[in-house]
């Protein structure tokens, strides 16, 4: 077992710095994406940290959005805070340098990384970053993470339109937002999680986890149509393929399990917008908390 857990939140997350002691002391501890599943690795007796993550560079000290928090007990350096909406190699490089410094606070040498969305694609980076000099990964764990595109990227690159939502009413809202949300919300990190520029990105990163055990979970809770698959069944911003690294190469993904949870979203802010409880985001639903229970046992 890993001497430690580090939670990675994804694009556009505002995530402060914890421990298994402290944390946000007002507002949801951890932040809209983490709170839950941190509460739950502690209860089963966990090291659990979570790594800061805010928009654009700096430090965290609040989150002043929906569902926020306050009152940081620790405030890291922005050199080790990730950009939520910059470039990958970018997020990879300043996760890489807050796993050195927490190997180097506590002594860790080996340690677990589940992480949500687009932390996913900031903890493979910080990964093929780290190399042998360590802390070792001994798993990674991808909660709707975009291996091979999203839907925010993939109708950036014309990929995927709004006449692929064959009338579906949800998928058009999303779709339709796409664009407006991408130009508010991103520096980078939009462009960069689309199936092109993934599929490229991919093909460099052999090797990078060949000593690595990954587990892909991937929702599709929106299954209006079968068609394309690049986008049917999703979660709202990733599709259920994407999510599960179902076309990522081998040489690339060599020791992979695969989860589905068919009924759920990509985050709880999904589940608000559509009117479904938090319990049904992957990173509030218990039945995915125990997943990842069994993934780190593995």
């Amino acid at each position: 077992m890993s001497e430690a857990v580090v939670l990675v939140s994804g694009g556009a997350a505002v995530t402060p710095f914890t421990d298994p002691d402290r944390a946000s002391g007002s507002g949801l501890a951890a932040g809209n994406t983490l709170t839950a599943l941190r509460a739950h690795l502690l209860a089963r007796g966990r090291a659990v940290f979570t790594a800061p993550a805010r928009l654009g560079p700096g430090e965290v000290r609040e989150d002043t959005g929906w569902q926020g928090f306050a009152d940081v007990p620790v405030v890291l350096p922005a050199e080790m805070t990730v950009n939520a909406v910059g470039g990958i190699d970018e997020g990879g490089a300043r996760l890489a340098a807050f796993l050195r410094w927490l190997s180097a606070e506590h002594g860790f040498a080996r340690i677990d990384l589940v992480a949500h969305s687009m932390g996913g694609l900031f903890s493979r980076a910080a990964i093929r970053e780290l190399g042998d000099a360590g802390p070792s990964v001994s798993r990674l764990v991808t909660l709707g993470t975009p291996w091979d595109g999203s839907l925010l990227g993939d109708v950036l690159t014309d990929e995927v339109s709004v006449a692929d939502a064959h009338g579906d009413a949800a998928t058009t809202q999303i779709l339709e937002r796409s664009r407006s949300y991408a130009a508010e919300n991103s520096q980078g990190a939009a462009d960069q999680v689309s199936r092109r520029f993934l599929r490229e990105w991919n093909a460099t990163q052999a090797g990078a986890l060949d000593a690595v055990t990954v587990t892909a979970v991937g929702a599709g809770h929106f299954r209006a149509a079968s068609e394309p698959r690049q986008l049917w069944p999703h979660d709202g911003l990733v599709s259920q393929q994407s999510a599960r690294a179902e076309e990522v190469p081998v040489e690339v993904l060599p020791h992979v399990a695969r989860r589905t949870f068919a009924h759920d979203v990509h985050s709880i802010f999904f589940a608000d917008a559509f009117d479904l409880p938090w319990e049904r985001a992957l990173t509030w639903d218990p039945d995915v908390f125990a997943a990842v229970d069994e993934a780190l046992q593995a």
